[in-house]
C-alpha cells in the first residue's frame, strides 16, 4: 500500500449495520465506503494530494491512484528476479543497517560472480567465446566447482553439453537492475535501519528472525516486530522530565504557574490559531458565502416544454445530434431540432423525415458488410431502400438484435402501423441504430479521417504562430540593431556637424567662401574629419550651417511638408497593424469553424455546483439542461436568460469557474444563434396567427402552419 509521510496508511473501515439497499459513496480505487458525504469528499481530496509515496519503487509526490499504479509496475519488475538469486540476496539483506544504496552495491558485488542453474553466459570452447547455459552445477570441493553446460547457437537452440571450470566462462552483466534490486530490498522488508524481512519470507527461504548479537542492545520484539531502544528511551526520558516537574517546590510550583499565566495573559492573542487562507477555486459544494462575495441573482428556471416524455429527452437530442453531425456520411439533409421532435410525436402517419433517417442508418448497415447484411441477403432482398419497402428492413434489424424490448413492436410495424408507436419505441429503435453505426468499419474510418484532418489543422496552426513569433524576434532583434547604429551615427554626425562650424568658421574670416547666384552655398570642403554621415544628415548640417552663419532664408514650408509626411507614415503603419490584427483574428476564426466541421462528438460545456450538465448544440442554439440523474431536461432560449445563468455562478468553485469560462468564451455565438432563433420562432408565429385570423370571405389559399413544416421535409442528399 502506498505510504503517507514515509508511514503505512490505513483504509476506513465500512460502515456497521450497512443495508443492502443503502445509498452510499465508494472510493473506486480503494472500494471505501462512506455514508457521509463530506467525509468521502475529504477522503478524495487527500487521495488526489501529491504527497504519497511507492512503497515498492521508492517514488515520491505521487497521488494515492499513481503510487497504486507505480507499485504495481515495480512489483512485476520484482517478479522477474531471479529465483535462484533470492536466497542469497536475503541473507545478505537481514538485519543490515547499511544503507539502501550501499545495502543494493552489496548485494549487486557478490551476486555478479555466482552461477545458478538457467544463467545464460559466454563460455571458452577451441579457443573461442560461444554462448552457453548452465544445466548443472558440479561441487567436487569448496574451491573446485565444474558446471554442465549447454552450448547454444546464434538463435539459441541446443548443441552440445559439456563440463567447463568456473574460469572458463565469461560473466554477464547481472540479469536485473539496480532498481529492480532496490525495489525487491523495499518489498521484502517491513523496516529499515535496520533492514528487517517479512517473517513468513524468511521462514520460507529458511533465514533466522533472530536479531545478532551486535545488534541485541539496539532492538527488541514488541507485537512480533522488531522496534529499536532508542524511540523507548526517548519516551522514558520524556517522561522522567514531567516527573522532575511534579516533584518541584511548592513554591517554585507557584513561581512558575503564576510565570505561565502571566505569559497566557500577555500572548493570548497571539496563540490563538490563525486560519490560513482559502486558495480558490475548490469543490463547489464546500464554497462558504464570504462578506466580499458580490450578489449572486437567483438561477433562471429552465424552459421545460417538450412534446416527448421527459426521460426521452435525453435519446431525442443524442439520435438528432448524430444525425446531424455526421449528415454528409449518412446521406441525411439535416433537419431542425423541433422538426425532429414533432415527427416523433406524428402519429396519423410515417413522417418523411423519420422514414429517410431510418433508412440512410440502415443503408450505412449494408454498406458496411457486416451481420445485418448477411441476414438481408438471407431473405433474398434486393439492396435497396425505398419508402414502401423500409420497414421490412426495420424488421429484419431488430429481429437479428433479439432485443425483447424492441421486438415486441415488430408486429406492428409489419402491420404498417409504424406511426402509432409512442415516443419511447421509435427512439428506442433509432437508439439502437445508432449504436450499430458506431460500431462499423465505415464510421471508425470515417472518425480516423477527422481526426487525422484536426491533427493537420492543429499542426498548420501552430506552425503559422510559431513562424509570427520568428518574424516578431527577428523585428525586434532589426530595430534593436538600428536603434544601436542610429546611435551611433548620431554621435558622429554631431561631431561632424562641429567641425563643419569650425571650418565654417575659420573660412569666413579667412574669406574662403565660394558663392553662387544668391548667396548659396555649393560646398564645404570637410578636411580630416573623423566619420562619415549619410546625404541627409550632411545636407542637416548645410542648413545649420547656412541659418548660423550665412543667414541664408529656408523655405516655410519645409516643416509642413515633413509633418505631413510623418503623420501620412504614421496613418499607414496604423491601418498596416489594423490590417495585420483582423487577419489574426479571420485566421483565428477560420480554424475553429474548420475544427466545428470536423466534429467528433460533442461535448458539455461543464457542469454547475450540483453537477447539472449544460449542453449546447451547434445546430441549434440553445442551452440544454440536464440534471444530475439525467431524469429532468430543460433549456434557455435568451440572451436574458443566458445572462441571468452566467450572473449566478460562484467562480470560487472549481465547476462553475469552467463553465462560466465555457460560456464566456462562446457567448457572442450563442447570443447570435439564440436572437437568431428568435426571430424565426416571431416569423412562425405571426405567420400562425395569420392563418387563424384569415377570413372566410378570402378566396385565397389559406397559408400552411409552421407546426406542420416537418411533413414537407425532402432529403436533397438522398443516395440513388
Amino acid at each position: 500500500m502506498p505510504l503517507l509521510k514515509r508511514k503505512p496508511f490505513s483504509l476506513a473501515e465500512p460502515p456497521e449495520d450497512l443495508e443492502s439497499s443503502e445509498l452510499v459513496y465508494q472510493v473506486r480505487f480503494t472500494k471505501e465506503i462512506f455514508r457521509d458525504y463530506l467525509e468521502y469528499l475529504n477522503r478524495i481530496n487527500l487521495y488526489r494530494r501529491r504527497v504519497w509515496v511507492c512503497k515498492v519503487s521508492g517514488k515520491t509526490s505521487l497521488t494515492y491512484e499513481e503510487a497504486l499504479v507505480s507499485e504495481k509496475r515495480a512489483a512485476e519488475k520484482v517478479q522477474q528476479f531471479p529465483k535462484e538469486l533470492m536466497a542469497p540476496s536475503l541473507c545478505i539483506i537481514q538485519y543490515s543497517t547499511l544503507s539502501l544504496k550501499d545495502l543494493a552495491d552489496k548485494i549487486a558485488e557478490k551476486l555478479r560472480h555466482r552461477l545458478f542453474v538457467g544463467a545464460e553466459l559466454y563460455g571458452r570452447k577451441d579457443n573461442d567465446l560461444f554462448p552457453c547455459k548452465i544445466s548443472k552445477v558440479i561441487e567436487e570441493a569448496p574451491e573446485k566447482i565444474q558446471y554442465e553446460v549447454t552450448w547454444l547457437d546464434k538463435n539459441k537452440k541446443v548443441m552440445e553439453n559439456s563440463l567447463v571450470n568456473a574460469e572458463d566462462l565469461v560473466h554477464k552483466k547481472l540479469p536485473f537492475s539496480r532498481a529492480v534490486l532496490k525495489s525487491f530490498i523495499r518489498e521484502s522488508t517491513y523496516r529499515s535501519a535496520p533492514w528487517v524481512l517479512h517473517d513468513k519470507l524468511a521462514q520460507h527461504h529458511g533465514i533466522s528472525t533472530d536479531p545478532p548479537e551486535e545488534l541485541r542492545s539496539q532492538v527488541f520484539f514488541k507485537d512480533g516486530q522488531v522496534v529499536c531502544y532508542k524511540k523507548r528511551r526517548k519516551n522514558e526520558e520524556d517522561r522522567k522530565s514531567g516527573k522532575e516537574v511534579k516533584k518541584e517546590s511548592g513554591k517554585n510550583k507557584r513561581k512558575k504557574i503564576d510565570g505561565e499565566r502571566f505569559g497566557v495573559a500577555m500572548m493570548e492573542k497571539d496563540d490563538r490559531p490563525k486560519e490560513e487562507p482559502i486558495k480558490y477555486p475548490i469543490d463547489d459544494l464546500l464554497v462558504q458565502p464570504g462578506p466580499d462575495d458580490p450578489i449572486f441573482p437567483d438561477r433562471p428556471s429552465p424552459w421545460r416544454e417538450f412534446n416527448v416524455p421527459m426521460d426521452c429527452v435525453g435519446d431525442l437530442l443524442m439520435v438528432w445530434d448524430f444525425c446531424s453531425s455526421f449528415s454528409r456520411l449518412l446521406h441525411l439533409w439535416p433537419f431542425t431540432f423541433e422538426d425532429f421532435e414533432n415527427a416523433i410525436c406524428h402519429k396519423d402517419s410515417s413522417p418523411i423525415l423519420l422514414v429517410e433517417s431510418h433508412s440512410a442508418l440502415l443503408r450505412l448497415l449494408i454498406k458496411d458488410d457486416g451481420e445485418y447484411l448477411l441476414a438481408v441477403e438471407k431473405r433474398n432482398r434486393k439492396l435497396k431502400i425505398t419508402q414502401i419497402n423500409w420497414t421490412e428492413y426495420l424488421c429484419d434489424f431488430l429481429e437479428l438484435m433479439e432485443l425483447p424490448a424492441l421486438c415486441t413492436y415488430i408486429a406492428t410495424i409489419k402491420r404498417g402501423h409504424y406511426g402509432l408507436l409512442d415516443a419511447h419505441a421509435k427512439l428506442g429503435i433509432l437508439r439502437e441504430l445508432v449504436n450499430q453505426v458506431l460500431q462499423t468499419d465505415i464510421f471508425r474510418e470515417k472518425l480516423d479521417d477527422v481526426i487525422e484532418q484536426r491533427q493537420e489543422l492543429g499542426a498548420t496552426r501552430r506552425g503559422e504562430a510559431l513562424e509570427e513569433a520568428r518574424k516578431k524576434r527577428e523585428e525586434k532583434e532589426h530595430s534593436k540593431a538600428e536603434s544601436d547604429a542610429n546611435g551611433l551615427t548620431d554621435q558622429k554626425c554631431l561631431e561632424n556637424i562641429e567641425n563643419v562650424a569650425a571650418n565654417d568658421n575659420l573660412s569666413k574670416q579667412n574669406g574662403h567662401i565660394e558663392k553662387k547666384g544668391k548667396g548659396e552655398v555649393l560646398s564645404y570642403q570637410l578636411g580630416n574629419s573623423s566619420g562619415t554621415c549619410d546625404n541627409n544628415f550632411l545636407n542637416t548640417a548645410s542648413k545649420k550651417a547656412k541659418k548660423q552663419n550665412l543667414d541664408v532664408e529656408a523655405p516655410a514650408d519645409n516643416g509642413k511638408d515633413s509633418s505631413g509626411k510623418e503623420g501620412l507614415k504614421y496613418l499607414k503603419d496604423d491601418k498596416k497593424e489594423v490590417t495585420e490584427r483582423s487577419n489574426k483574428e479571420h485566421r483565428r476564426e477560420f480554424y475553429e469553424r474548420e475544427m466545428e466541421k470536423r466534429v467528433i462528438r460533442t461535448n458539455p460545456l461543464g457542469r454547475d455546483r450540483h453537477c447539472n450538465r449544460y449542453w449546447w448544440p451547434r445546430r441549434d442554439g440553445r442551452i440544454f439542461f440536464e440534471s444530475s440523474d439525467s431524469k429532468e431536461w430543460g433549456y434557455y432560449s435568451s440572451k436574458e436568460e443566458l445572462d441571468a445563468l452566467m450572473g449566478s455562478m460562484n467562480i470560487k468553485g472549481e465547476r462553475e469557474r469552467a463553465l462560466k469560462k465555457q460560456l464566456e468564451k462562446f457567448h457572442s455565438r450563442i447570443c447570435a444563434e439564440l436572437q437568431k432563433r428568435s426571430k424565426v420562432l416571431a416569423h412562425k408565429i405571426a405567420l400562425e396567427e395569420a392563418v387563424l385570423r384569415r377570413s372566410t370571405r378570402v378566396r385565397a389559399p389559406p397559408r400552411e402552419n409552421p407546426a406542420n413544416a416537418f411533413l414537407k421535409y425532402v432529403n436533397k442528399w438522398k443516395e440513388d
